[in-house]
């Protein structure tokens, strides 16, 4: 009995550090997307080149994070919520990599936007970026909060960012048209848009995810059941 209790006291722990070193990845994450998008909106190829040789950073994050869940089912087999939280925190560790490499690949358009001549286009990359950043922003806060009614509005959020990047894909085949010359810009910018609509759809994988660490139901594919509280 003893035994089964210092068992769980180390268990308990070790979550705890699982969770601090979780939010430090979601911190880390978040600071790396606004770089990406400071870069962009000021044309500056400077700091678009640090976030790239940056990307290790998050990786290795990503790998310590991946080991200790595996560590605690290994040792500790737990169940019940800790087992949930465990199996969560796997699913968002690979979401916030994914965004991480995303951040990166939007910094490595702006890199070559800032120096070349980009076509005036009618896109609000602003509005877009904005719109996203809010989206992880609040999926990261409904993790911390277990705010499930927070975790659904990111999700319903993100069919305004899909319909923004239809709208970027119709405007850059009119540019290719209009502006022959700078169909090369024109693809790095519909590449942004892309990178955008994915790292939404990661926070919308998050919030789902929350959803189910809260109360054990998986609620992808059938949104319209996202429970509120």
């Amino acid at each position: 009995m003893k035994k089964e209790r210092m068992m769980s006291v180390h268990m308990d722990r070790e979550i705890e550090t699982l969770k601090k070193n979780l939010l430090s990845l979601c911190a880390a994450v978040e600071a790396k997307l606004w770089q990406a998008i400071k870069s962009l909106n000021k044309h500056d190829a400077n700091l678009a080149r640090e976030i790239v040789n940056s990307d290790m950073e998050i990786d290795q994050m990503e790998v310590n994070l991946e080991e200790e869940c595996l560590k605690i089912l290994a040792l500790h087999q737990p169940v019940a919520i800790d087992l949930r939280f465990i199996i969560t925190a796997l699913k968002i560790n690979n979401d916030l990599e994914r965004i991480g490499d995303l951040a990166v690949n939007i910094a490595e358009r702006s890199e070559y936007l800032a120096s070349h001549p980009v076509p005036k286009v009618q896109f609000d990359f602003q509005r877009m970026a904005e719109i996203t950043q809010a989206m992880l922003r609040n999926s990261l806060d409904a993790l911390v909060n277990m705010d499930c009614k927070l975790a659904r509005e990111v999700c319903t959020t993100d069919d305004e960012v899909d319909q923004m990047n239809r709208e970027m894909y119709a405007i850059v085949k009119q540019g290719v048209r209009d502006f022959p010359d700078h169909i090369e810009e024109l693809i790095h910018m519909l590449s942004i848009s892309r990178h955008l609509e994915r790292i939404a759809d990661h926070a919308t994988n998050i919030a789902e995810d929350v959803i189910y660490m809260v109360h054990g139901e998986i609620v992808r594919h059938h949104t319209e059941t996202y429970p509120d509280k």
